[in-house]
């Protein structure tokens, strides 16, 4: 979306960005850093492109909703990386750009001649990001790292699901980790380098990432000795903290403390009795009593409609939630009433995206269109003083 007249430059205007990426994490921290205003050079595979291309085609019957949610606001060049016309034109895109981030197979970039140290070599002020599954040395370092194998190795899936059943995360939670750390490395290393001059070089491993997010039943197998449980919708640590039943449906209710649970019985619930029982009071008793507790809140909560409690938890400040599908996360009036959706172009159309989530008061972010495979090889290296005749 073009900045209107008056406004505020976007954070990163005037910063270049090459990308030699795919699939998720990578394209993920590259197209935030679009929409905060830098220019993104998606360099891909000639003919096919990023494979995230072709996930589904969903997206008015042709897109495939990965590549459209992931790729907004950059430019695409096809090039032929094995020949050397190819290496000779991506090297001098890096040569003028401020970051080089890439997600390449472990070794991969190295032997294309685009392994950090030798283009740092030449300009020490590049800050390179290399992305990887499991990092770039150590035992699993050239494994297939999909989304759902990492969740495997990190101990994630392992957590996630019921007593019964471990299950994934319903979004790739891996690729997700390692995209936003891979962000933040990058903004960081731009701050440095405003005050030195000097680039760096970043690694960010999807296993990296997610064990970072393990924090809390990691400390837990650490120090309290004890793997903890799969609970559902439930906390290991917290009760209640659960969904449970009204007259026509669910809701999601999470006391976090014990000041949480004398408002919900004694104000919501009107169950004084039970605000006032010591076999509830802390926390510590209620987790001991879970399935006890469970039933007991259950219960009340069943003289309701969904509407009703839901109003009552919410004027009592009581932690809950409606548990939505993905039709009324759309329809959702916290995105509605804060005109939260936009417009963008595709090849298929424009489609209706949400803004993102970092909100200035002084500019909106880019919001570019999605580009089609190769849509921008031309023009860019025009620009770069690339032939075109050799290329892609």
């Amino acid at each position: 979306m073009p900045r209107s007249a008056g406004a505020a430059p976007l954070p990163l205007e005037g910063i270049t960005v090459v990308a030699l990426e795919q699939a998720v994490a990578a394209p993920l921290a590259t197209r935030h850093l679009a929409d905060l205003g830098a220019r993104v050079i998606k360099v891909e595979r000639v003919g096919e492109g990023d494979f995230a291309r072709q996930y589904d085609s969903a997206v008015r019957g042709g897109a495939g909703s990965h590549f459209v949610w992931l790729n907004r606001g950059k430019e695409s060049v096809e090039l032929d990386l094995k020949s050397d016309a190819g290496r000779d034109a991506i090297k001098t895109l890096i040569a003028g750009a401020d970051v080089f981030l890439q997600n390449l197979a472990p070794g991969a970039a190295a032997r294309l001649g685009l392994g950090a140290d030798v283009l740092r070599a030449d300009h020490p002020e590049l800050i390179v990001i290399d992305m990887s599954g499991y990092g770039d040395a150590g035992p699993y370092r050239d494994r297939k790292a999909y989304d759902m194998l990492v969740q495997a190795e990190t101990g994630l899936i392992s957590v996630t699901g019921t007593p019964e059943d471990m299950t994934k995360t319903g979004i790739p939670s891996s690729d997700i980790a390692a995209g936003m750390y891979a962000l933040t490395s990058v903004l960081s290393a731009l701050f440095r380098r405003a005050t030195t001059g000097v680039g760096a070089r970043v690694s960010v491993s999807m296993f990296d990432a997610t064990v970072e997010w393990m924090g809390h039943p990691m400390y837990m197998r650490l120090y309290g000795g004890r793997q903890i449980a799969r609970v559902g919708l439930g906390h290991a640590a917290i009760v209640p903290y659960d969904k449970y039943p009204t007259q026509d449906g669910t809701i999601l209710i999470g006391v976090q403390n014990d000041r949480g649970w004398d408002t919900l019985t004694r104000v919501v619930l009107e169950r004084p009795d039970l605000a006032e029982d010591a076999r509830y009071k802390t926390n510590i008793e209620r987790v001991s009593r879970r399935a006890e507790v469970d039933a007991i809140i259950a219960a009340e909560t069943k003289r309701f409609t969904t509407d009703e409690l839901d109003r009552r938890l919410a004027d009592a400040g009581v932690p809950a939630a409606e548990i939505r599908d993905l039709e009324a996360v759309v329809e959702h009036p916290q995105l509605s009433e804060r005109d939260r959706w936009r417009d963008v172009d595709t090849e298929v159309g424009p489609i209706k995206a949400v803004l993102p989530p970092m909100t200035f008061d002084d500019v909106e972010l880019a919001m570019g269109a999605v580009p089609a495979l190769g849509e921008h090889t031309d023009a860019v290296l025009r620009e770069f003083g690339i032939g075109t005749d050799e290329q892609p």
